[in-house]
Order: C-alpha cells, then structure tokens, then sequence
C-alpha cells in the first residue's frame, strides 16, 4: 500500500526578537495543522522561534536561553503530529542555526546547518558555527523516511547527498531567503537539479515579511523526486500550505496552495515595497505616515505604496510650495489625493526660508547664489515635515529614489528626512515603469500620467530640470546598474560604449556620496545590490576604479 503523508508549511511572518510571542503562535499553529488540517508533519522556517536575521541579539546569552526554552516548551505541547522548527541553539560557547523534530512532548533529534552564507545581506558566520561531528538528520513519520536540510544547504551539493544517503525520501527545507528580483527562477532550476541528483523530494517554505531592509516573499514551491517544479505559491502573502506526499513516486498532491499568478518583475517589486513599508511601520509601532508630495514622480510613487500598504486613511501628504514650484505641481499633487482618498496639507516655505536668507544675509554678503540656497529649500521642508510627525505621531517617508541616493543627488537634512525609504531600491527608470504598471492594473491614473510625463526637476531654481545637471535617466541608470549593482570598473563601462566623461564624472559622484549614503534611512531591498547592508563600502577611499 502507498505511504502518504500530509504536510502543513506555516509561510508566516515570525518577527525577530518576538520569542515569546513567537513560541506561543508556534505552539498554537501546530495545534492548527493537526487539528485543522488533518497534518501529520508542519513546518515552519528557518530560525523561527527568534526570527531571522536576529544579528547581534545573537551575541546576548539571555537571548540564546529565552529561545531555547521555548523551544522546550513547544516540544511539551506537540502531540499527535510531528513538527520542525527553526531557532539558535546554543551549545557552550558555539552557536547554531538548528531546526528541530518535536514529537510527542519532546526534542526528537535537531539538525544543525553545514553551510553558512557569509555574502550580501548575510553575516552568519558572525554568529553561527559549523558542527564538524554534524550529521544528517533522517527521521521515520507514518513509514516514510524524512530529511531535514536548512536554507543554505540546498545550494551545495553534499547537505542533500548526505541526506539522501541516509536514507530519506522526502527532505524538508525551512528558509530564510529575502527577496531579490529575478531569484525565483534560480531558485526553481536549483531544485529541479538536486531533485534529480539524489531522487528525493523537496518541501521548500520560505518565510514573510519585512525586516527593516530586507523582505522575505514565500513563494514557498515543492518539487517532486524527478525533478518536476510545482508552480510557486503566492508570493508576499501569509498563507497555510497544505500538500500530500506520495512516498511510491515520490511526488506531490498540492491541497491547500493558492499559486503565484504573477511573477512578473513589475508586481513582484511592487508587492515587496509594499509588504516592506506595511511591516516596517506595523512592527515599529506605527499606524500613520506623513510624506511630502511635490507634484513630481518620486513622492508620487511612495504615496501609492503608502495607500496600499496602509489605506488612505493612515496617509497625510504635505504640499509644500516654494517661490519656484509650478503651478502644475502644485494641482498634481491636489488631484493624486482626490482621487486616492488622502488628506493633503499646505505649508507654503516662502516665510521659513525667507527667515533663512535673511538670517544669513550678512554672512553670505560676498557669496553668489548657488547650490546652497537650494539645499535651504529642502532643509526646511525636511523641518517641516519632521515637526508634523513629532507633533502628530506617524513615520516620515522619504522619496529618494536609488539613482539619486548613487549619486548624491538628495539633501542630506532636507529630503532625506525621514525613517524610512519605500523606492531607495529602484532607480529612477524603475520608477516610472513601476507607476505605469500600477496605473495599468487599476485600469485608471493612481499616479496622474501628467506626473509620468513631465520632465523630472527638483525645482529649487527658475527652470530647473534633473537633466541640467546629470545625464539622462536611461543613460545614468544603464551606468549605475553596471557600476553598483555588477560591480563594472570604468574601463569595463566605458569599453561597451559609454562616454568616457559621462562614466568619469557618474562614477565620481557615486565615490563622493558614500557618506550621505550612510546616514539614509532603511528602506526594501528588491536588487541583488542594495544600498546598506548589502553594499558596505567606506566613507573614506581612495581608491579611483
């Protein structure tokens, strides 16, 4: 007779450093896969009784303790099904990323991960040892032999082998892996191969949610002992994922899995800024946020985030005209919150910057009018919106975008005020395609297409346009992408066909912003190579390449 096993994943958010409430929704959800869900296996993801990453709170040993009792305590409560579940075990002086098989009130056997990834936004081997003595974990449920690998593993070989030659069938594999565009596909041929490598059957959960700067999508996928890849279940969203397994061909029948019906690299951004902007504030105590929108496509963007991500009701939006802002700004900005539902304040600047100029007139008496003047602007809106969020509670969003942040091209104390980023992970050009994309899908302007269409300036001065003094947005960003996000010399940009000084003088304000840089605000990650975490490089260089 056919062995089956019916297999519960609890794609879930697990905040970090929630351990008691972590502990108790855990305990509670297994309740829920047995009772409700007929499971005889759950899982949940890597690290999740801490939530993940939880960096430096690693280093603490009443952290460590905590989690480990209550991963004592959720053993106590499990019966009638077998559960996994991530957390940091500490053993003496060492620490690992463990997950752990808990049947029938105890601490069955706990698997250790072999391979730490130390590359991008993980530090791990900061935190994490390797068990040289470590070894598979194979375990019986209902007559099947199950095996348990964590996140990293799956990308090298040996862990799944290892595994495999142990005697499982079936391998569990509880994630931790952040958004990043284009990472699905990898990730479902990775499968396929080491599917088809060692035969066994794969259960991929990732976990949800934002995490300051990262965003972990699901997308949680199951793959079958030949190789075949079951399309992905929707990404972004929290969701029980319910699927049976037949252990006589090793495949699986999905029960409960609504699937990613849009993969698209428009949607999946969208959602993640999203998600990211929901989590951050949602997490950190927040249920309002503030914003300056200016008429133009940035702040346009982030007040469209900020509605979906919180509804209209919890946004504000300030219009803050100066003596150089366009009439067209100004009824921009008035139209997107009609039509979007949102409350917009105006607090003309002319008075406060005003006071500025007169207060420094004496001082700057011999000095011609330049760039400072305009950074005054900025600084006082920055001001003003700070003083609204103090006075009235709420998070200041900044609108900078990442081709502004690469290459400066923001007021330090002045736009990028804020505490939190929703597109500091999308250059410009991403920017406008991500609002076509959701004009396109509501089937009406959420963003005014007049916003799409004007030129982007910044109009701190008579006529001012971004193009006055960078290179245009597709030049700049083909540039940037090279230069950041593939880590490109000069000569490797300049040698397919970019204009030796337009390179020269891109690549010299991205050296020269570094400090800025260092002091904006978090916002989602949705590249391979964001600014923060992800690219750390110094303030102080003098290294010219």
């Amino acid at each position: 007779m056919s062995k089956t096993l019916r297999i519960a994943l609890a794609q879930f958010d697990f905040p970090v450093g929630a351990v008691e409430k972590n502990a108790e929704r855990i305990a509670a959800m297994i309740v829920e896969a047995r009772d409700r869900h007929g499971a005889d296996v759950v899982l949940f993801p890597e690290l999740a009784v801490s939530g993940y990453p939880p960096e430096d709170l690693l280093l603490r040993p009443s952290f460590l303790a905590d989690c480990e009792a209550a991963l004592q305590r959720i053993a106590g409560t499990v019966h009638g099904i077998v559960a996994v579940v991530g957390w940091p075990q500490a053993a003496g002086a060492v620490v690992y990323n463990a997950a752990s098989v808990l049947r029938e009130g105890r601490v069955e056997s706990t698997y250790r991960k072999r391979e730490l990834p130390n590359y991008a936004v993980f530090d791990e081997r900061r935190y994490f040892d390797v068990d040289p003595d470590g070894e598979a974990c194979v375990f019986e449920v209902e007559g099947v032999s199950v095996g348990v690998v964590i996140c990293e593993d799956l990308w090298f070989a040996e862990p799944l082998a290892a595994t495999a030659a142990a005697g499982a069938r079936l391998v569990l594999v509880p994630n931790a892996s952040p958004f990043e565009r284009d990472k699905h596909a990898q990730r479902d041929a990775l499968m396929e191969v080491r599917a088809k490598e060692t035969g066994v059957a794969l259960v991929y959960l990732n976990v949800v949610g934002g995490q300051d700067a990262l965003v972990f999508d699901g997308a949680s996928v199951l793959a079958d002992g030949d190789g075949h890849v079951h399309p992905a279940a929707t990404a972004f969203e929290d969701h029980w994922l319910v699927a049976d397994y037949r252990d006589e061909d090793r495949s699986f029948v999905p029960v409960a899995w609504p699937t990613e019906q849009d993969e698209g690299r428009d949607s999946l951004a969208w959602r993640a800024v999203v998600r990211g902007t929901r989590d951050y504030c949602r997490k950190n105590g927040f249920d309002k946020v503030w914003l300056g929108l200016s008429g133009g496509i940035d702040s346009s963007l982030v007040m469209a985030i900020a509605v979906d991500a919180l509804g209209p009701e919890n946004v504000v939006a300030v219009r803050m005209p100066s003596r150089y802002t366009a009439d067209l700004s100004n009824d921009l900005a008035a139209e997107q919150c009609a039509s979007q539902g949102v409350r917009l304040l105006a607090l003309p600047i002319e008075k406060p910057f005003q006071g500025y100029l007169d207060t420094l007139a004496e001082v700057f008496a011999a000095k011609a009018v330049d760039v400072t003047e305009e950074n005054l602007q900025s600084r006082t809106r920055g001001a003003l919106l700070m003083a609204m969020s103090n006075k009235f509670g709420g998070l200041l969003l900044t609108t900078g975008n990442k081709s502004e942040y690469a290459v400066g091209y923001a007021t330090i104390y002045g736009d990028m005020c804020g505490g939190y980023a929703p597109i500091k992970d999308l250059y410009k050009s991403e920017v406008f395609a991500l609002a076509r994309w959701r004009n396109a899908i509501a089937g009406a302007p959420v963003i005014p297409w007049a916003v799409i269409d004007r030129p982007p300036s910044a109009e701190l001065r008579e006529n001012q346009k971004d193009q006055d003094s960078l290179p245009p947005y597709d030049v700049l960003d083909a540039i940037l992408l090279r230069h950041v996000d593939q880590e490109q010399s000069r000569d490797e940009i300049v040698s397919v066909g970019f204009d030796p000084a337009t390179v020269d003088k891109v690549l010299r304000l991205v050296r020269i912003s570094e400090w800025k840089r260092h002091q904006a605000a978090p916002g989602p990650k949705v590249s391979r190579r964001a600014f923060g975490r992800e690219r750390r490089y110094p303030i102080t260089n003098g290294y010219v390449g």
